[in-house]
């Protein structure tokens, strides 16, 4: 039987394709509607399929509208999210089964929708810094930290390595393949989960869109004041967890996560 939110045209075969599933045509599901049924968040595949991405300069990565927010900048995978149910649900964002990808800047704010890991079909990264998989980072060779692994894409043995050019290049000379830990402050918990849309951009919630209640431990928070392309649905106000509101003079200032350290831990 299929999950009610799933339309009867729906096509079965994505069903074990994770990836397939997740970058379909947005019209082929009911923006308004939830699924009440998803993949189990621990399930994640093996390897990558290429023909669905596309590169760039940089790194391979799936299309992504580029906007302007507060305090940074934000990386929109579009569909608006849709309820309430799941705020606050754990889940690693599909720019973590690249190889190429080296993690997320503080300084942004990344929406990814049609995320079948959430109810709320939306999985918020609000200014994190690193790989959720990987809160410990590694070197610029790929080495891990002390103490620590080196990173990997979820679920598998691949490892996280840095974009490289034709000729066997690194694109990004400095980095290479080095990917940063996650702030103590900011850390997965406080800055990645299950999210939805509970207010436009001036705070307001006309009849005519689709919003959601935060629960008890949120607040609806002001996070995408434009995405630049001409799809206001995604501006706006999101639920984020009480007391977790980007402050960009003090967010990142009491050390990175250390496996070495157990007073920085993060698990």
């Amino acid at each position: 039987m299929r999950p009610p939110s799933v339309p009867a045209d729906f096509d079965s075969s994505l069903a074990n394709d994770p990836l397939r599933l997740s970058t379909f045509k947005l019209n082929e599901v009911d923006q308004n509607a939830c699924l009440t049924l998803s993949p189990p968040r621990q399930y994640r595949p093996a390897s990558m399929k290429r023909d669905l991405l596309v590169k760039s300069a940089s790194r391979v990565v799936r299309p992504l509208l580029t906007a302007a927010v507060l305090g940074g900048a934000l990386l929109v995978v579009a569909g608006p999210g849709c309820a309430e149910e799941g705020i606050g649900d754990p889940c690693i964002p599909e720019q973590e089964y690249n190889a190429d990808f080296l993690g997320f800047d503080e300084k942004e704010v990344n929406i990814e929708s049609k995320s079948f890991q959430c109810r709320t079909r939306l999985c918020l990264v609000n200014h994190f810094r690193g790989r959720v998989s990987c809160p410990y980072g590694q070197g610029q060779n790929g080495e891990a930290p002390p103490g620590g692994e080196p990173c990997t894409i979820p679920g598998s043995d691949t490892k996280i390595e840095g974009a490289k050019k034709d000729n066997g290049e690194f694109a990004d000379t400095r980095r290479q393949s080095s990917v940063s830990p996650q702030c103590v402050d900011r850390k997965t918990d406080r800055a990645v989960y299950c999210s939805c849309r509970c207010a436009d951009i001036n705070g307001q919630r006309p009849s005519d869109q689709t919003f959601c209640e935060c629960p008890d431990g949120f607040s609806c928070e002001r996070l995408v004041t434009s995405i630049g392309q001409g799809n206001e649905g995604l501006t706006g106000s999101y639920c984020i967890k009480r007391n977790t509101k980007y402050d960009p003079t003090t967010a990142c200032t009491q050390g990175e996560c250390d496996k070495a350290d157990p007073t920085r831990q993060c698990n």
